[in-house]
């Protein structure tokens, strides 16, 4: 893939719709942890978790094609001393990607705290 993420590792995630019940694929990016995937829903600095994320949350029994592999997987989020971890990991690699937090914190209502952008977990079954 070109363009802004030219050079990253991604992968395309599949996700059943909350509502209507159905497949949805987004593209994402995602950091190799150990075993598992760490995916981060930044919705590119929006205050608002994207809807990929709600879904994932919702069921997070699902699969992901990485590299020329489809993956069946389990998701979960990240606590807060790992995600921590991973998020700085991704940053320091990436550093468009750490616009997208300091961007939404820039964009975030005064009245509210600018939203951490969750990081969830692909681990395979």
């Amino acid at each position: 893939m070109g363009g802004y993420f030219a050079g990253q590792t991604l992968l395309l995630l599949h996700h059943k719709g909350v509502k209507t019940g159905a497949e949805r694929v987004n593209p994402l990016a995602y950091r190799q942890v150990g075993d598992a995937y760490a995916i981060f829903a930044s919705a590119a600095g929006r205050p608002a978790d994207p809807q990929w994320y709600r879904n994932l949350v919702a069921n997070p029994d699902t699969t992901a094609e990485i590299g020329t592999e489809t993956v069946r997987v389990h998701a979960r989020v990240a606590g807060p001393d790992e995600r921590a971890e991973i998020y700085a990991k991704q940053a320091a690699a990436w550093p468009g990607f750490a616009e997208y937090e300091v961007n939404g914190r820039a964009a975030a209502d005064s009245r509210r705290p600018a939203r951490a952008h969750r990081v969830t977990m692909l681990f395979g079954n």
